[in-house]
Order: C-alpha cells, then structure tokens, then sequence
C-alpha cells in the first residue's frame, strides 16, 4: 500500500544502513539460563523447580535444537533484514485489534510557552518546526539517531510523515505516500476536517501565514458542527475495517485519500486544561472526535494554547518522535514573531465526509465505546523536584536504573510482593531494530527492597544491595539493547513450531504466561521540553509507566485502568514518591560506588 518505496532512501539519515548488523539470534542455552533466571523471583518456590524442570527438558531436546536451527536459518534467508521484524510488526501491532487509542498510541505533553498567548499562534509555530524536520527527513540531510559509538537504524523514520495506519481485515496494513506532491497538512477542529499545503509557489509558508491559515480553519470550523467521523478511528480495528469500507460506499475516497496522504495532522482542540492530568488526557485522546488516530504524528493544541503530540505506535517507537518532537519545539522557542505579509490569502479547502444515516450511527456507536474506554483510564502525573539526572549522577548511580529501583520498590510495596516487569530497551543498533524487553525484576532487586522496610537491615547493608541491583539491572538492559534478551528469542522458538507438531512444554507452562503478564510495563523518553509522556496499561491487571529523567527532577506518568482489580494511580505514585524519597534519604551521604 505504499507509493514511496525504501530504496528511495538517501543522504546522511540512511547512510548507515548498509553497516548495521542484523538483529542476532542469541545462544538457546543462554537464553534458557536467563530464562530460569528471570522467574526465580516472580514464582513460589514449589512453581520455580517445576518450570525449571520444564526448561531444562526443553533445552535438551531435539525439538529446541530443531527450533533454533529453524530460527538461524530464517535469520540467514538472503533479502531479510531482521529474523523478528514481521513477526513483532504482526503481532503486536498490525494484528492487535484491540482500539489503538488508549491501548496502543502514547502522547507527550510539552512544557507551556509563555510567549504563546493563542492557540493558533502556538499551532503555527510548532507546525513551521515540523515541517523544517520534514524537510530534512525528506532530503536526508538529519544525521542518524547515534549512541556514543555507532549510528542507530534509520528505518522508522520512513513511516514518520505522509504516511497512515490503514484497518484491515485480519491484520492492518501501513500505507506510506510520495513526499513530493503531498506537502499537505490535515487540521480537525469541532469534527469538522480541512487541508492546506505549506507550500506556495514552491516557498514553505512562514508561521505567520501558517497561523493566519489557522484562524480562518478555526473560524470556519466553529460556525457549525459536524458529524464527528474521525471517532471511528477510536473502535475495534475490525469494526473501524468494517466503518472504513462503509465511508468509501458512500463517496468518501477522496477524503479519505487527502487524510492518509498528508505530511501529518493537526488537532484544534477546545479544551482548557489546567492538571498535568487533564493536559495527559487531553493530549492523549480528548473527546476523540477532532482526531483520526491512525496517523503516526498529530499535533495537539488547546484553546488555552497548551500543546502536546499523539503517536500512532505501529510502525515507529518513541526515539525517532522524540527527536521530531523535541525540534519542533525548540524551533517554535527560536522562532520571532512576523508579520505576515501583504497581500497572503489563506487557501484550503474543507475535507467534507458524506454521511449517510449508516454513517450517523456508526459514529455514535463508536463515540459510546470511546467513551467507556477512555474513561476508565485512570491517571496521575508524578513530579518529583527533588532530584533528577544531575544528582543520581553524583550519588554514582545510573539514571535508568535507578528509577528502574524507584519502580520497584514501590511496586514490591503495592503488590506486596514482586511482580514480572517490562522495560523497553531499543534495539535500533541493528538494521529494522526496535525493542527487546528487559525483565527489571531480578533476585538481586528483590533482596534490595526486601531489606528497604526490614528493620534489621542496617545502611551499608541496603546499600550493598542496592548497588548489586543497579549493576544488575544495567547488566540486563545491556543483554537486551545489544539483542541478546529472553522475550524475542523465546518468540521466536515458539513462532517457528509447525501447526502439526507439540507445542513444547515450556510455552505451554503456566510460568511462561504469567511471566510475561507485565504487571507493570516501563518506558524511559527523557526531554527537557516535556511535562509528561505516557500511554496505557498493557493488562487491566497492571499499571503502565512511563517516566522523564530530566536535569534536575522526575516525572513519571503512571496509567491504569478502574476496575474490578482495585488499583489506583494515585495510590501507585504515593508508593513511588515514597520509595524515592526513601532510596535517596539512604544513599544521601556517600555514593553508591563508595560501598
């Protein structure tokens, strides 16, 4: 579904690829070992030898070396650039059919500019930021996402502009257009959808006629409503495949073409938020009806001239939006005010749906499910002032880690107990790279925090414990980011079992699901000009965290679901404040290195 093909790929961004290694497959019995590892502290004793058991007949098996030859062979097949790349695609996300929004999209929420007094003034600025990004992607003068050795994969960033998400029956497909040709930007605003080129006359329009633009979409929009069919994008993937057949049925195609096609979208909203909740709602998903949420990158503004992104998760991760989200906004604080010019006419022209009854109901159905889904989400937005990246530095600790630590302990208190947890580690230091789960729960953090509320644990005990948790937790992120973790590889086994041979034990051992039940699932995008980030739970059993290291403070975004489970965001930041408060209270006077 794509009229841009990859080897259209060019210039500094891409011209790396060629010299990225492919994604490994790492050693069975390694993986095995680490296996057993991991699920040593999440499992009752009696459970543990029995799974063990299970794994170690599994590694003596023909079956399990069958497995892995199959799975080195596929990484070998001339022409594929990663052994796991479809098979994560399929699964996680073209597959998934739950809605994406709240379960799969994530939001950033930015810091306010007090420059900014109106909303379109806001929207422009951060549009003229956005298109200078583009400009780059397109000629592919952006430098690579680097580490401080080597250049990241590239790929993702393909998926970035003038391309969508498109529902499909059994599994959706990603359409990706011409850059050139479609310098055209989408603004929702009361339902209702417009479209403009930043381009005239082969000239990138400035933010002053960008905002000039804007204020006229607004004016229009607001002079009547509109049925909100961008709310069908919020539904079930089959019925929103379903909705999307039924759009085209009524003479919607080239609407829904001028949509999909366009270098990105931005979301007028009406709100007014004043919490670092409400500003995480609102930039998360609203009233989901001035939104089409299959679009990788969509621009949120308020009324009140507060601003944020919403991502579309399929085919791009949080690094390479972060890089376009932290340019836009530091190019909207360098950009001056301008006049705009004499004699600018604002052009565009309104993406008007036809919306037959069948449509009319179809949209009030989906606004009925959206709202149900949104708001059981429950969330609370942690900012913690009294240390950040500097100071954990200077105690002698890792950032990540120790936040990692943080989680943790307040998780082992809330729980009662520890509980399997995911971290996203990349994996984009090799070619179409994206993600490898580091399992953060470890013999060694358990011991830590079990000795955080026993009396007879002295300081230079706790701290012992502390630092062989850091070490440890840095030792498992570093297995994971250089493609040698658990997850992948088992799925990878088990993707490869034929459809008449047993399914081996060790996949169908109740420890392999629940191991992998993530009961709390972490994220690290850390960025000076965000107040918050974040995105859903991943089980309604579970919380999802996601945190912001920044200089001089934390904040961490912590998401649930209110159900019959009892949990509560609130309560859950109480127990991380707690346990910060707590870790640095116990490392206060010496480094960690020091013991």
């Amino acid at each position: 579904m794509s009229t841009r093909e990859i080897d259209e790929e060019h210039g500094a961004l891409f011209a790396q690829q060629e010299q990225l290694p492919k994604l490994p497959v790492p050693d069975l019995e390694s993986t095995l070992q680490k296996y057993v590892e991991s699920l040593k502290p999440v499992l009752s004793e009696s459970e543990y030898k029995h799974s063990a058991h299970v794994v170690a007949k599994f590694g003596q098996s023909a079956q399990a070396q069958e497995l892995q030859r199959r799975l080195k062979a596929r990484a070998a097949e001339p022409g594929r650039a990663s052994w796991l790349e479809e098979w994560w695609n399929d699964l996680s996300y073209m597959g998934y059919r739950d809605p994406v929004i709240p379960f799969v999209s994530y939001h950033y929420s930015y810091n306010d500019d007090p420059r900014c007094t109106r909303a379109t003034q806001r929207a422009a600025k951060l549009i003229s930021g956005a298109i200078a990004f583009r400009a780059r992607v397109v000629d592919g003068s952006l430098e690579p996402d680097t580490t401080r050795t080597s250049a990241l994969c590239s790929h993702s960033y393909n998926y970035m502009f003038n391309a969508c998400r498109i529902p499909t029956e059994p599994s959706d497909k990603f359409r990706t257009v011409a850059y050139h040709g479609n310098e055209t930007i989408v603004v929702v605003r009361n339902s209702r959808f417009f479209e403009f080129s930043f381009v005239r006359n082969n000239v990138v329009l400035s933010a002053a006629e960008i905002e000039q633009t804007l204020e006229q979409i607004v004016q229009t929009a607001d002079a009547a409503d509109a049925v909100a069919v961008g709310v069908l994008t919020t539904d079930h993937r089959d019925t929103w495949t379903r909705n999307r057949r039924m759009l085209l049925d009524a003479g919607n195609a080239s609407v829904l073409q001028a949509i999909e096609a366009a270098a990105f979208v931005v979301c007028m909203e009406p709100d007014m938020p004043q919490t670092r909740e409400e500003l995480s709602h609102v930039i998360w998903h609203a009233s989901g009806r001035n939104r089409w949420f299959d679009k990788p990158c969509q621009f949120v503004v308020t009324d009140s001239a507060r601003a944020g992104f919403c991502g579309e998760h399929s085919m791009i991760d949080g690094t390479p939006t972060l890089r376009l989200a932290d340019f836009a906004v530091a190019h909207s604080l360098a950009l001056p005010d301008g006049p705009v010019p004499r004699g600018f006419n604002p052009a565009f022209n309104e993406l008007r749906f036809q919306t037959p009854p069948t449509v009319v109901r179809a949209v009030a159905q989906a606004q009925s499910r959206f709202d149900v889904n949104v708001a059981a989400q429950h969330v609370c937005v942690l900012n913690f002032a009294a240390f950040g990246k500097d100071k954990i530095k200077k105690l002698g600790c890792s950032p990540d880690a120790f936040v990692q630590m943080v989680i943790q302990l307040a998780s082992t208190r809330h729980h009662g107990r520890a509980r399997p947890t995911y971290e996203a580690s990349m994996t984009r230091s090799f070619l179409h790279g994206r993600t490898e789960t580091c399992r953060s729960v470890s013999s060694d953090s358990v011991a830590w925090c079990t000795s955080m509320d026993d009396p007879s644990a002295d300081t230079g005990r706790r701290i012992k414990l502390l630092r062989t948790a850091l070490a440890t937790h840095s030792r498992l992120t570093r297995e994971a980011v250089n493609g040698h973790g658990v997850d992948r590889h088992l799925l990878g086994l088990r993707m490869l079992v034929a459809p008449t041979e047993p399914m081996p034990a060790i996949f169908t051992d109740p420890a392999y699901t629940y191991s992998s039940h993530w009961f709390v699932s972490t994220s690290q995008m850390s960025s000076e000009h965000l107040c918050s980030y974040g995105w859903s739970a991943v089980t309604p059993r579970g919380y999802g965290i996601a945190y912001n290291i920044r200089e001089n403070s934390l904040i961490i975004h912590v998401a649930c679901v209110r159900n019959e489970h009892g949990l509560n965001s609130d309560r859950f930041a109480q127990c991380l404040e707690a346990a910060a408060h707590d870790i640095a209270s116990l490392i206060d006077v010496k480094k960690v290195s020091e013991y």
